[in-house]
């Protein structure tokens, strides 16, 4: 199912929260919501979901405006970052909570509500846990049932607020890539809120960075990461080193530096690097901490008063030793004029 979102608004008194955003979600696409918090992204979500009435805008399943249907009509399956099982239930009573609530004539009968759990408890890889309860149950099982409990009605999208949010490192990465592998299998057209950006970047087919109720940037994890369309999304996302300098006729300068910077008007400006983007060159800087973290070396330098991060992956190479002066520049960048 296609989802289009379109100039869509959501205010507040004194804020904001949804300001004109516009998104295609392509149908059986696997799609990231980014950004900090007060951004707009679990606004967005429970919009489409129907849980929020947006103050302008529409939302369109396919093509069918949803915009004033309610959250039963938009047939939506939704996942909170708290699971919300209902703990008197089993597993099983659970995942058939949503068909067994249809009305009358809408309502499978008990063989195939039965049989619509069976599978699903298989596609969740629990097939031996549909007569426990939820406190039976670990958190990366529990949000496994809550998404199987959503996935039971068929919806027409898959919301996701942070599903991953309350468990802890190891399970979080195990139940991602697990979600990654569900999600090939059944193509669901999936949305999912997340503030970790290594989780948007792994899971996502695109990332939709979102900032003061905007839609900052929207592209694959690789053109959000290399590719930043601005200062915000080049420090929100990764490390990023910026180094203030000039820009005149086309050239980024610094002490020790001059750079391209073709379509960059002339004036004060920023350039912006990645830590592991900095490969030998001619601008000096020199080292003032060094870490070696398994197979990883970041060292801190100073360039002309500004403050660099060097990272580096091979470790057949002595790492610097504070002191030394090491010779750099950019091997891929991004300038930017400095806005007042």
């Amino acid at each position: 199912m296609q989802l289009t979102i379109s100039s869509l608004s959501k205010r507040y008194p004194g804020v904001a929260a949804l300001d004109g955003v516009d998104l295609q979600v392509a149908s059986g696409e696997l799609v990231a919501l980014l950004g900090p918090s007060g951004s707009g992204k679990t606004t967005l979500l429970r919009v489409i979901a129907g849980l929020l009435h947006a103050d302008a805008g529409r939302v369109l399943f396919g093509e069918v405006d949803a915009t004033l249907l309610s959250l039963r009509e938009r047939n939506v399956g939704f996942v909170f970052q708290h699971y919300a099982l209902f703990r008197h239930m089993t597993v099983a009573e659970n995942i058939a909570f949503g068909l067994q609530s249809r009305p009358r004539a809408r309502r499978p009968d008990k063989a195939t509500i039965a049989r619509r759990v069976e599978e699903l408890l298989q596609l969740v890889q629990l097939p031996e846990h549909g007569g426990r309860y939820p406190d039976q149950l670990s958190g990366g099982q529990k949000q496994r049932i809550a998404l199987a409990r959503a996935l039971a009605i068929d919806p027409a999208v898959l919301l996701l607020d942070e599903p991953f949010g309350a468990l802890d490192a190891k399970v979080r990465v195990e139940l991602r890539r697990w979600l990654r592998r569900l999600h090939e299998q059944t193509g669901q057209t999936t949305l999912f809120v997340t503030h970790d950006q290594e989780e948007a970047l792994e899971l996502a087919d695109r990332v939709v960075v979102m900032r003061a109720g905007k839609v900052e940037q929207v592209g694959t994890p690789d053109q959000i990461y290399r590719a930043p369309a601005s200062p915000y999304v080049y420090e929100f996302i990764g490390r990023a080193n910026v180094l203030q300098g000039t820009v005149t006729g086309g050239r980024f300068c610094m002490p020790g530096l001059a750079l391209d910077a073709a379509g960059v008007e002339d004036g004060p400006a920023r350039l912006y690097v990645r830590p592991h983007d900095l490969v030998p060159g001619r601008m000096p800087a020199r080292v003032r901490s060094v870490q070696c973290l398994g197979g990883r070396i970041s060292a801190e330098l100073d360039a002309g008063g500004q403050t660099l991060e060097l990272e580096a992956f091979d470790a057949t190479l002595p790492p610097p030793t504070v002191g030394d002066v090491l010779h750099l520049q950019p091997a891929r960048y991004r300038v930017f004029p400095l806005v007042p």
